[in-house]
């Protein structure tokens, strides 16, 4: 299966990381002793199933090492550009299969058996789109001051993941709602009143059950899309914020994480 690796941005004078990046993009953080994006592709690395990796936003003149297939593509602008860039030169060189993850470099603590079980749950399926939820339960058991948003189902509470998956083939990136739901991909309820007031109505009274709002989204966008919750608080554990990175820090340290 192939990746794509997001790795745009370079944090601004307003964004709570300039002080931690102070003009440098935010993927080459260093923790622990190497940047923040070689903690991913190490765990790509270390991933059974894992193919070649479409890297988009960091250029050659940052130093990155990853054994197979590794393909740096400019940053185009926008979430969904960069997402269209890579998909497209995955389908025109040899992708090996239609349905590709799509990663974000800021979750340093992602683990391959983590990456593995997404694997399993997506290799034989046909949606256009599989999307992780982390519930609030689990993200604030393995790290209670993440400071995450939350949105409140009938069954349950949960924040969205950084791990997902489309198919390179059939998702239509020209849909101007699917665009916008990934622009703003970090607020829930944005998303939600893109797919329509009522919805986010509902959403407001926890009307809605997981699957409820699975087939609500996929109605609304023509797709067909799966909402599934992972059992792993580092597939939703990105780095944002000042707290973030020493959370991750200070678990790396008692961990002790070197290898995998």
């Amino acid at each position: 299966m192939d990746v794509i690796l997001t790795a745009g941005g370079i944090p601004t004078p307003d964004d709570p990381l300039y002080v931690n990046t102070q003009g440098k993009p935010k993927a080459m953080l260093p923790i622990d002793g190497k940047p923040m994006i070689q903690w991913v592709l190490d765990c790509l690395a270390a991933t059974k199933g894992i193919d070649q990796v479409v890297l988009v936003g960091l250029d050659d003149q940052f130093t990155m090492s990853y054994p197979r297939k590794l393909t740096r593509l400019q940053a185009q602008g926008s979430m969904v550009s960069n997402m269209v860039t890579a998909a497209k030169y995955l389908l025109e060189n040899d992708s090996s299969g239609a349905q590709t993850l799509i990663m974000a470099s800021d979750i340093p603590a992602i683990k391959p058996h983590m990456l593995e079980w997404m694997i399993k749950e997506i290799e034989n399926t046909d949606h256009d789109i599989t999307y992780t939820v982390v519930t609030k339960s689990v993200m604030e058991g393995r790290y209670p001051e993440s400071n995450r948003s939350y949105v409140k189902l009938k069954d349950a509470v949960v924040c969205g993941g950084d791990v997902n998956a489309i198919n390179i083939k059939t998702v239509n990136y020209d849909n101007p709602i699917w665009r916008d739901l990934i622009d703003n991909r970090k607020n829930a309820f944005k998303q939600a009143s893109l797919i329509g007031f009522d919805t986010l109505f509902l959403l407001f009274i926890r009307a809605f059950s997981l699957s409820q709002l699975e087939k609500r989204v996929s109605k609304r966008l023509g797709i067909k899309g799966r909402l599934i919750i992972s059992p792993y608080a580092e597939t939703a554990m990105d780095v944002d914020k000042p707290g973030q990175l020493s959370m991750i820090e200070s678990d790396f340290f008692v961990n002790d994480r070197l290898t995998f």
